[in-house]
Protein backbone atom coordinates (compact mmCIF):
# COMPACT_ATOMS: atom_id res chain seq x y z
CA UNK A 1 0.00 0.00 0.00
CA UNK A 2 1.26 3.78 -1.04
CA UNK A 3 1.58 6.36 1.48
CA UNK A 4 -0.89 8.49 -0.47
CA UNK A 5 -3.49 5.33 -0.57
CA UNK A 6 -2.96 5.38 3.06
CA UNK A 7 -3.61 9.00 3.21
CA UNK A 8 -7.01 9.01 1.42
CA UNK A 9 -8.55 6.02 3.46
CA UNK A 10 -7.54 7.25 6.94
CA UNK A 11 -9.04 10.81 5.37
CA UNK A 12 -12.50 8.62 4.54
CA UNK A 13 -12.35 7.31 8.33
CA UNK A 14 -12.03 10.95 9.57
CA UNK A 15 -15.13 11.88 7.60
CA UNK A 16 -16.64 9.12 8.19
CA UNK A 17 -16.40 9.46 11.53
CA UNK A 18 -17.78 12.88 12.08
CA UNK A 19 -20.56 11.54 9.74
CA UNK A 20 -21.44 8.69 12.03
CA UNK A 21 -21.14 11.19 15.14
CA UNK A 22 -23.42 13.36 13.69
CA UNK A 23 -25.64 10.71 12.56
CA UNK A 24 -25.66 9.43 16.34
CA UNK A 25 -26.53 12.88 17.72
CA UNK A 26 -29.59 14.05 15.10
CA UNK A 27 -31.39 10.80 12.96
CA UNK A 28 -30.16 8.19 15.19
CA UNK A 29 -31.01 10.25 18.36
CA UNK A 30 -34.60 8.58 19.21
CA UNK A 31 -33.22 5.15 18.76
CA UNK A 32 -30.51 5.09 20.98
CA UNK A 33 -32.52 7.08 23.72
CA UNK A 34 -34.64 4.41 23.32
CA UNK A 35 -32.17 1.46 23.84
CA UNK A 36 -30.49 3.88 26.29
CA UNK A 37 -27.25 3.82 24.14
CA UNK A 38 -26.11 6.69 23.58
CA UNK A 39 -22.93 6.74 25.64
CA UNK A 40 -21.55 3.68 23.49
CA UNK A 41 -22.15 5.44 20.04
CA UNK A 42 -20.27 8.24 21.82
CA UNK A 43 -17.32 5.85 22.94
CA UNK A 44 -17.33 4.53 19.39
CA UNK A 45 -17.73 7.72 17.50
CA UNK A 46 -14.46 8.88 20.14
CA UNK A 47 -12.10 5.95 19.51
CA UNK A 48 -13.11 6.01 15.72
CA UNK A 49 -12.01 9.47 15.37
CA UNK A 50 -8.95 9.34 17.42
CA UNK A 51 -7.48 6.33 15.79
CA UNK A 52 -8.67 7.50 12.01
CA UNK A 53 -6.01 10.62 13.14
CA UNK A 54 -3.33 8.16 13.77
CA UNK A 55 -4.26 6.37 10.73
CA UNK A 56 -3.57 9.71 9.00
CA UNK A 57 -0.28 10.69 11.18
CA UNK A 58 1.06 6.69 10.22
CA UNK A 59 0.32 7.65 6.74
CA UNK A 60 2.39 11.07 6.67
CA UNK A 61 5.37 9.28 7.38
CA UNK A 62 7.62 7.72 5.37
CA UNK A 63 8.28 4.68 4.87
CA UNK A 64 4.86 3.72 5.56
CA UNK A 65 4.28 1.80 8.69
CA UNK A 66 1.93 -0.68 7.80
CA UNK A 67 1.66 -3.15 10.66
CA UNK A 68 0.62 -0.54 13.19
CA UNK A 69 -2.09 1.57 10.14
CA UNK A 70 -3.62 -1.48 9.68
CA UNK A 71 -4.21 -2.75 13.35
CA UNK A 72 -5.70 0.61 13.65
CA UNK A 73 -7.47 0.38 10.92
CA UNK A 74 -8.54 -3.11 12.33
CA UNK A 75 -9.39 -1.81 15.58
CA UNK A 76 -11.53 0.80 14.00
CA UNK A 77 -13.56 -1.45 11.95
CA UNK A 78 -14.24 -4.45 14.92
CA UNK A 79 -13.98 -1.60 18.23
CA UNK A 80 -15.88 1.21 16.89
CA UNK A 81 -18.05 -1.15 14.54
CA UNK A 82 -19.11 -3.43 17.00
CA UNK A 83 -20.03 -0.63 19.27
CA UNK A 84 -22.06 0.84 16.83
CA UNK A 85 -23.37 -1.97 15.92
CA UNK A 86 -24.68 -2.86 19.55
CA UNK A 87 -26.04 1.31 20.17
CA UNK A 88 -28.39 0.66 16.46
CA UNK A 89 -29.52 -2.61 17.62
CA UNK A 90 -29.14 -3.38 21.16
CA UNK A 91 -27.64 -6.68 20.65
CA UNK A 92 -25.71 -6.94 23.51
CA UNK A 93 -23.66 -10.17 22.54
CA UNK A 94 -22.04 -7.63 20.07
CA UNK A 95 -19.84 -6.45 23.45
CA UNK A 96 -18.35 -9.48 23.55
CA UNK A 97 -16.53 -8.82 20.24
CA UNK A 98 -15.48 -5.28 20.78
CA UNK A 99 -12.42 -6.34 22.98
CA UNK A 100 -11.13 -8.14 19.78
CA UNK A 101 -10.94 -4.12 18.36
CA UNK A 102 -9.28 -3.32 21.45
CA UNK A 103 -6.63 -5.69 21.49
CA UNK A 104 -6.10 -4.32 17.30
CA UNK A 105 -5.46 -0.95 18.62
CA UNK A 106 -3.50 -1.52 21.98
CA UNK A 107 -1.37 -3.64 19.46
CA UNK A 108 -0.97 -0.84 17.09
CA UNK A 109 0.22 1.85 19.89
CA UNK A 110 2.66 -1.04 20.96
CA UNK A 111 3.99 -1.80 17.45
CA UNK A 112 4.35 1.76 16.71
CA UNK A 113 6.52 2.07 20.18
CA UNK A 114 8.53 -1.03 18.49
CA UNK A 115 9.46 1.13 15.83
CA UNK A 116 9.88 3.57 16.71
CA UNK A 117 13.41 4.18 15.69
CA UNK A 118 12.60 4.36 12.64
CA UNK A 119 10.23 7.23 12.42
CA UNK A 120 12.63 9.42 13.69
CA UNK A 121 13.99 11.72 11.50
CA UNK A 122 17.83 13.09 11.78
CA UNK A 123 18.49 16.40 12.26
Amino acid sequence: MSNTTALRLAALCGATGVVLGAFGAHLLKPVLDRNQTAAIWQTAVFYHLIHALMLYVIASRAPLQVGPWLSFLAGILVFSGSLYLLAFTNARWLGAVTPIGGVGFMVGWVWLALVAPKLIRPT
